[in-house]
């Protein structure tokens, strides 16, 4: 175990802080050693690089890739009344597929993100990285040390200096960001549920093609129950099974790809000439009104690239913009090209246009596999919505679940059962309450272009503070995206009372949920902010505190990563006795996508060494696992004993021997590996190198700090010793039951969001022992009531 210190001055002890970053040894299978390796080299082989992009497929593009399924019929519900309709509309998907998820997602988006994390939360994390953006202050001056806490430094009158003092200098700016992020995350569980819905109605409905005496009711039935199915098989996690995903995508690609090149060379060749943008012109000009609103089938053709971005977190950018450039933008193409082949020639059979173009003699095979790579496309949106929900809980926009890894190697693969059972209920609904595709298809389009909208506003802010692009750059990509995007948006509003309502109520109940959540996380967290005890209060109490100290170690649990909580008065106060060490615990979530190991706690000590009072500071990123309580207690513990052995260690030192020691201690652990726990051994060789650093000067004044080091090694022993018995004495964790109350003058809306929403939620969801994974045989819960 290798440690390091860096000194901080904190409000609690006018005296040194000190973070010790601890590097465990601990095991890592070859095959994740290999995927460390490979994420964590800048320049991958070309090998690996197509690997990888092949892997991406399955992934990344589902739900881009089932689009063909169901685009011409969502954008002619009434008919082909034009054949030059079928060329108008062509182009439109081919230079939407083109500006949207080529050029501005695959190219730029996809470089903005959170080392490797994408997503509207980690845009979010991002942002408040480089500005101060997060409504609940917990920032520390000790997180920007953190090695994954990257960010960059500007000029002090540069453009992104002006715009960062703007956000930072308004409260409203930091609520509007919030919202914005909130608004997009809750698009994306909106997709969530009507992704796997359109894509699974619009495969199955091959049934009814194949067979047209089959009633839509049982393409409906079958629909349900694979969906069902589906839901159901969640908790056994992707991993398992994923290595099928990438062949069924690719075989998938390859066949639209080649179903369409025939098609072409069948029925009519000339529906190439849709990539002329004139073409387009002429399709609003000819149509007007019906062509405007024929946009909002023509937006599902870019369907999926939402989920493109937030499921960036597994591959590097360069294999998924291969695999975009390779295989799924030229396939999308002619897949689509085929079809309007084919209804130049067929234009009755517009519904169903995807399996009457399939040749009969594989009719059979393809359904299989557009059956397959719809289910496929359902659970890239599915996990995307779990891991968007995970970090929303992260950062305290959302009530507290369970969160179940069903991964060992990767991370990014979590399981959240109630939202699961949640999803599937609404997605069942959705489909058997529509019956058809159409409507379907106006809701998912509704909240896929709001996403895009989201996007491009974070973007913007990403291009200036982040990037630090030049403001004409940012003006083109702005005016270009919203263009766009705008377009399509003026065009699903008018489907809203055809099936566009659905993500909007969906959207509104779930933002609700998380809005009203942080908002009482918010107030909870000032108000102890506000009601902590002050230091004077503490020393006044003397090293019993004023109490019997009994045997035992107390870990009383805090959001405040600074001063004592009010729940420590509000505990000694009521009850006689308080154990002879009290550990004050904040776990705090940082706005990184992880914090390594060694960087995880920062140990301080609050007042006097006799007090035996220290605070400990658990930092953890967006993707990182709450481990099991003995393993958390385990290392809390060895953290706790480094830092009293270090601590005693620093008061033997002057200034200089302070200053020069961490340099030394990171050479020893650079040249030295200790197996298992070494953390004696290492204070042992860093004492005889200060005494070694000593004898260079005088031997008056070595003997004098020689004197002093063994009387300090002695206090170390022991407190070292008392510790150790306070740990086997027993280890009681202090919980805290806030509950806050709005006031009597309270308004109307503020009664309803504390009171009764807020309450509600707080009953139903999971508790914070549980969520620390406290053990409930040495849990104290500590109640008190605040008004807001």
């Amino acid at each position: 175990m290798a440690a390091n210190i860096t000194t901080d001055q904190d409000p609690d002890r006018s005296g040194t802080v000190w973070t010790l970053d601890q590097k465990l040894d601990q095991p890592m299978d070859e095959e994740a050693r290999k995927l460390k390796n490979m994420y964590t080299e800048k320049k991958l082989s070309t090998v690996m690089l197509l690997q990888l992009a092949f892997q991406s497929l399955g992934v990344v593009y589902g739900d881009l890739g089932t689009s063909p399924l169901y685009v011409f019929y969502n954008t002619f519900p009434d008919g082909i009344k034009d054949p030059e309709d079928l060329i108008g509309a062509l182009s439109l998907i081919i230079y939407s597929l083109t500006l949207i998820p080529l050029l501005k997602y695959v190219l730029i988006v996809c470089r903005a993100n959170d080392n490797g994390q994408g997503g509207t939360f980690a845009i979010y994390s991002l942002l408040c990285r480089h500005a101060k953006l997060r409504t609940i202050p917990n920032q520390d001056r000790s997180d920007l040390e953190l090695t994954t806490y990257s960010r960059s430094t500007f000029s002090e009158h540069s453009f992104a200096a002006r715009t960062k003092r703007w956000l930072e200098g308004y409260a409203f700016m930091k609520n509007t960001m919030l919202i914005l992020v909130l608004v997009g995350s809750c698009m994306v569980i909106g997709d969530g549920i009507l992704t796997p819905a359109i894509s699974v109605l619009s495969a199955i409905g091959g049934i009814n093609v194949g067979h047209p005496m089959i009633s839509n009711d049982i393409v409906v039935l079958v629909a349900v129950i694979v969906l069902a199915i589906l839901f159901s098989i969640q908790h056994h996690g992707i991993d398992k099974v994923g290595w099928l995903f990438a062949p069924i995508v690719l075989l998938w690609f390859l066949l639209i790809g080649g179903i369409g090149i025939y098609n072409i060379w069948k029925y009519d060749s000339s529906v190439l000439k849709a990539f002329s943008p004139v073409y387009i012109y002429r399709y609003f000009k000819r149509g007007k009104r019906d062509s405007w609103t024929s946009l909002g089938g023509i937006m599902l053709s870019i369907t999926g690239t939402e989920a493109l971005f937030a499921d960036l977190s597994h591959y590097p950018v360069t294999s998924i913009q291969i695999a975009f450039t390779v295989v799924v933008f030229p396939c999308l193409l002619l897949a689509y090209s085929g079809q309007a082949a084919y209804l130049m020639n067929n234009s009755d059979h517009i519904v169903g246009a995807f399996y009457h173009s399939i040749p009969d003699c594989i009719y059979w095979p393809v359904f299989v596999i557009a059956t397959a790579a719809a289910v496929v496309a359902s659970q890239a949106t599915i996990s995307a919505t779990f891991s968007l929900i995970k970090q929303a809980l992260a950062l305290g926009c959302f009530p507290r679940v369970k969160v179940v890894h069903t991964s060992k190697r990767f991370l990014n693969q979590v399981y959240i059962p109630d939202v699961n059972w949640i999803l599937m209920i609404l997605c069942i609904a959705v489909t058997a309450g529509f019956k058809n595709q159409n409507q379907i298809g106006n809701a998912s389009g509704t909240a896929v272009v709001i996403v895009m909208l989201v996007t491009t506003f974070l973007m913007i802010l990403v291009m200036i503070l982040v990037w630090r692009c030049h403001w004409i750059l940012v003006l083109i990509f702005t005016v270009l995206s919203l263009a766009v995007e705008c377009t399509y948006f003026s065009a699903v509003v008018l489907k809203v009372n055809q099936g566009g309502w659905v993500p909007l109520v969906i959207s509104a109940v779930f933002f609700a949920i998380m809005y009203i959540w942080h908002y009482g996380t918010l107030r909870r967290y000032e108000i102890e902010m506000h009601s902590k005890i002050s230091m004077a209060w503490i020393l006044g109490l003397g090293p019993s505190l004023g109490l019997v100290r009994v045997p035992g170690v107390g870990l009383v649990y805090t959001d405040l990563a600074h001063g004592v909580p009010r729940i420590f008065s509000h505990f000694i106060t009521n009850l006689p006795a308080i154990h002879s060490v009290v550990v004050f615990v904040c776990v705090k979530y940082l706005p990184v996508y992880t914090v390594p190991e060694e960087e995880r706690f920062l140990i301080k000590r609050i007042g006097p060494n006799e007090f035996h009072m220290f605070r400990c500071v658990a930092r953890y990123g967006y993707r990182d696992v709450h481990k099991k309580d003995y393993d958390f207690e385990k290392k809390l513990f060895d953290c706790l004993m480094l830092f009293v052995r270090l601590d005693s260690l620093m008061d033997g030192c002057s200034d200089s021997d302070v200053y020069s020691e961490p340099d030394q201690q990171d050479e020893q652990a650079s040249d030295n590996h200790f197996n298992g726990n070494s953390s004696i051994s290492k204070v042992d060789s860093s004492v005889s190198s200060i005494e070694s650093i000593i004898e260079v000067g005088s031997s008056q004044r070595a003997n004098d700090i020689s004197y002093s080091n063994q009387a300090n090694i002695q206090i170390e022993i022991d407190e070292l010793q008392f510790l150790n018995n306070c740990k086997d004495a027993g280890v009681v964790h202090i919980l805290g039951n806030t509950i806050i109350k709005a006031r009597r003058e309270s308004n109307f809306c503020k009664k309803l969001a504390i009171d009764y929403i807020y309450a509600f939620l707080k009953k139903i969801c999971r508790e914070s022992s549980s969520m620390l994974n406290v053990p409930h045989e040495s849990l104290l819960n500590v109640g008190q009531v605040f008004y807001v």
